[in-house]
């Protein structure tokens, strides 16, 4: 079969490798549609465990099963969760799946940039959901994003009536932007560096769209009743993204860390700011299997639309240009991966 191997962003070959055997307790499946996440271009992270097939937003049909398989059969058409709980630890006992030891290091093999994955027996038994006829494989793609995006609503307490701000208009700005709006969001405003992405969160509903290097807090305050965020979501890994959160949270207000920055990077805080405004800065990583269940949920009653993401649709054998229009963060959004094309 053949499979795109990661040495770095400007490097991802497609060579040809074995389809991997199955035992009795796992299945093979036949990779439909691949998802490229802006974390399979973050190179500081992704680089230490190269060469390697990454991918891990896929759908696709269930084509071996082995013999001690009983939930799924051939033909099914299905999402597969790349990292999944182990269900018993202090965490998982907790309600937090993600800090779980055994989500951080379990995964399908080789990658989702493949024709064909090995679903380990972990996975078979937690991770493996069936696809809906009402969700694509396109629409599927985005069950592991949005899963993410869902959990990190819930671990920053997002209710209904709330303005929040996004900063970061990627792919994961605007699927928060457009969860915002299903799940009642009062006042939704984006903020990015890029004028193509600044015009997509407009074009997806924001109620405003800045600049990074505009008045944020002023814009805040003029459509939200003289107030700043109730909520602000950290969605961009530029270390000056978490000063501009904590500038232009309210007062009692929430800072979601969605996305990382990278280990080295030291930030001088006004921890005055952070006491007198009685703030509450929280963090969230990956979706535990009820933020999928519910993402699943969310694509099949069409509460969320999100195949308009999609901007460029390419085969395995040009991977190397999605990579290189994920990496560049220009004039792409989603960029979806066919590995049988």
């Amino acid at each position: 079969m053949k499979a795109a191997v990661y040495y770095n962003n400007k490097d991802v070959r497609v060579q040809e490798m074995p389809i991997p055997e199955i035992n009795e307790n796992e299945i093979l499946v036949n990779v439909k549609a691949s998802g490229i996440c802006g974390s399979d271009v973050m190179e500081w992270y992704r680089i230490k465990k190269a060469p390697r097939v990454l991918g891990h937003e896929i759908t696709g049909d269930i084509v071996k099963v082995g013999e001690n398989v009983k939930k799924y059969r051939v033909g099914e058409r299905v999402f597969v969760s790349h990292h999944v709980p182990c269900n018993t630890c202090r965490y998982c006992l907790n309600d937090k799946h993600t800090l779980c030891k055994t989500l951080h290091s379990t995964n399908f093999d080789p990658g989702g940039f493949a024709e064909y994955i090995r679903v380990p027996e972990i996975n078979v038994d937690r991770g493996v959901f069936l696809l809906p006829d009402e969700v694509s494989y396109d629409e599927g793609v985005f069950i592991e994003p949005l899963a993410c995006v869902i959990r990190g609503f819930r671990v920053a307490e997002v209710k209904p009536g709330q303005t929040l701000l996004i900063i970061g208009s990627g792919i994961t700005g605007l699927l928060q932007l457009k969860l915002a709006k299903a799940w009642g969001a009062k006042k939704v405003i984006c903020v990015d560096v890029n004028e193509y992405r600044i015009k997509k969160a407009e074009e997806f509903g924001a109620d405003l769209s800045l600049h990074a290097k505009d008045d944020v807090p002023r814009g805040v305050r003029e459509v939200n009743d003289g107030y700043l965020a109730d909520v602000v979501i950290v969605s961009t890994g530029a270390p000056q993204a978490v000063t501009q959160a904590i500038e232009n949270v309210d007062k009692g207000g929430t800072i979601l860390l969605f996305a990382p920055v990278a280990p080295d990077v030291e930030l001088p805080l006004k921890m005055f700011d952070i006491w007198n405004k009685q703030i509450k800065i929280v963090s969230t990583y990956a979706g535990a299997p009820r933020d999928i269940a519910d993402a699943i949920e969310f694509l099949k009653r069409k509460s969320l639309m999100l195949e308009d993401l999609i901007t460029h649709r390419i085969g395995l054998d040009d991977i190397q240009k999605g990579f290189d229009l994920v990496s560049e963060a220009k004039e792409s959004i989603k960029v979806v991966v066919y590995p049988n094309k």
